[in-house]
């Protein structure tokens, strides 16, 4: 009788032991998703939302830090003249100074930044960020929402910004057309289009 209860004792203890360890190893691997989540930045800079809202499907797939591109001086309303003041800044290299302030950029290893096209180009807020940051050895991933005629120059001039580090292949969808008063469209059929989207390109870049 006294083995038996001793063999009680060994199996319950071991039963503990490894329910003890798997749990251990279950916290271990959470806190390892935890640490990985605060290596992503998520930098968007957005104007009618559709950027916001990719920056978001992003987010909610890969985790990190979603933080939102705003300007000391923000840009105005009326459309027209944001496309004639955004022309000049072009034309000058103006870098508008930025409201939002990363104070420990080092600790991030991965930095997507999302934007939209205007005017062909890389929009100047997002060359403010990628000049006034330094990204190098860092993986920047790229991503875009457009009035229906792609990324332009984007894409290209990101990867000349960051020359020391290694861009991915970056991710485009149209959004909004606000010339024309189409501004906010990713919502619906065409929300759930996008999140495909995003899924299946994470998926190929490597982030399942």
């Amino acid at each position: 009788m006294k083995k038996l209860t001793a063999i009680c004792f060994m199996l319950t203890t071991a039963a503990c032991l490894f329910s003890g360890c798997s749990k251990a190893q279950e916290a271990s691997q959470d806190k390892t998703a935890v640490q990985t989540d605060k290596n992503i930045l998520i930098m968007y800079l957005s104007r009618t939302k559709n950027t916001k809202a990719v920056a978001e499907m992003i987010h909610k797939n890969v985790g990190g830090t979603l933080t939102a591109l705003e300007l000391q001086n923000p840009y105005p309303e009326d459309y027209k003249t944001i496309v004639s003041q955004v022309a000049k800044e072009n034309e000058t290299g103006f870098l508008p100074p930025l409201k939002t302030k990363i104070d420990n950029i080092e600790k991030f290893d991965v930095v997507f930044v999302g934007f939209p096209t205007w005017g062909m180009q890389l929009p100047p807020p997002m060359k403010s960020f990628l000049k006034q940051y330094n990204l190098e050895g860092k993986t920047v991933i790229p991503f875009n929402t457009n009035a229906g005629y792609g990324i332009g120059s984007t894409f290209q001039t990101v990867k000349e910004l960051c020359p020391k580090s290694t861009v991915l292949e970056g991710f485009s969808t149209k959004g909004g057309i606000e010339r024309d008063g189409v501004l906010f469209v990713m919502e619906g059929g065409k929300e759930k289009e996008v999140q495909t989207e995003v899924q299946n390109w994470l998926k190929k870049i490597g982030f399942n």
